[in-house]
C-alpha cells in the first residue's frame, strides 16, 4: 500500500481532484494522508472535506480547521479573507464538522511522524504516540468546556510554530527572527521523516528528516504530494490565485 501525503489545501478541491489524477491514486492500494488546512481561503472547503472524508483520508488538524471549530462554536467571528460562509451554510455542515473535530493533532507511524506545523524540540521520536494521544484528549476536553483550542500551548505549537528556540520558545515576530530563533526543524534529532505544511512562504522542503508540503496552491502556485514509499514529489499547479499570501 502506497501512503500519499498532501500538502495544505485550503479548499482548492479541483486541484486535489487533479493532484489525486496525478499519483494514480487508488483507494483499494493507496492511503490518502492530509496535513491539514484543508479549508479557508478557497473556494470549495466542503468538497475538500467531503472528498477527504469518502476517501477515508488520515487528516491531522491544522490552524484553519482550529479555526472553523472556533467559529462554528461562535467563539471567534470569521476573518475579511475568510471563505467558510459555504461551509457553514452547506447542508452536511454538522457531519462534516463533526468529522474534523475527530481528527488527531499528530498521526505517528513506524517511519513517518504527520503534524501541521511543527513538533516541539523536547519531545523524544519514541514518546509521539503518547503525545499525539495526550493532544487529543486535550482538544477533547476544550470541545467539552467550550473552549477555544488556541488557549492550550502544545496544540497552538503544532498547528502554527514556525520559528523557535531550543526550549521551544517562539518569537513573537518570524519574518525572520534573529538568533536563537530557527526553523523548528532544526531542532528534530529524531528518526522519522516529519510530514508537516503550514508555511507557504517557506514552500516545498525536502530535507533528510523532513517532507514540508505547503507549497501555497491557495496563493496560486502548486499543491504537493510526497509519496512515501516511492520518496517522489509529485505536484500540479493551482489553477488561479485564490487570496494573497500573507506568512
Amino acid at each position: 500500500m502506497r501512503r500519499i501525503y498532501i500538502g495544505d489545501i485550503q479548499g482548492c478541491r479541483e486541484e486535489l481532484e487533479l493532484l489525486l489524477e496525478a499519483v494514480k491514486f487508488d483507494p483499494a492500494r493507496d492511503r490518502l494522508h492530509s496535513v491539514g488546512d484543508a479549508v479557508n481561503r478557497g473556494p470549495d472547503s466542503a468538497g475538500c472535506l467531503r472528498l477527504l472524508k469518502q476517501l477515508g483520508a488520515v487528516m491531522v488538524l491544522g490552524n484553519h480547521e482550529l479555526h472553523w471549530i472556533d467559529v462554528a462554536a461562535k467563539r471567534r467571528h470569521p476573518g475579511k479573507r475568510d471563505t467558510l460562509a459555504a461551509l457553514e451554510a452547506a447542508a452536511d455542515r454538522d457531519d462534516l464538522l463533526e468529522w474534523v473535530r475527530t481528527r488527531p493533532l499528530l498521526h505517528a507511524e513506524a517511519d513517518v511522524v504527520m503534524v501541521h506545523a511543527g513538533l516541539h524540540p523536547a519531545w523524544r521520536d519514541d514518546a509521539l504516540a503518547a503525545k499525539a494521544a495526550e493532544l487529543r484528549a486535550a482538544l477533547d476536553d476544550a470541545i467539552a468546556r467550550d473552549l477555544s483550542p488556541w488557549k492550550l500551548p502544545e496544540i497552538a505549537f503544532v498547528t502554527s510554530v514556525r520559528f523557535c528556540d531550543e526550549q521551544g520558545r517562539e518569537p513573537d515576530e518570524d519574518d525572520p527572527p534573529p538568533p536563537p530563533f530557527r526553523p523548528w526543524d532544526a531542532f528534530w534529532s529524531g528518526e522519522r521523516v516529519v510530514v508537516c505544511g503550514h508555511w507557504a512562504r517557506r514552500g516545498l522542503v525536502v530535507g533528510p528528516k523532513l517532507r514540508a508540503l505547503d507549497s501555497g496552491c491557495v496563493y496560486g502556485k502548486q499543491l504537493t504530494a510526497w509519496i512515501a514509499e516511492d520518496d517522489r514529489i509529485v505536484q500540479v499547479p493551482a489553477r488561479r490565485a485564490y487570496s494573497l499570501i500573507t506568512a
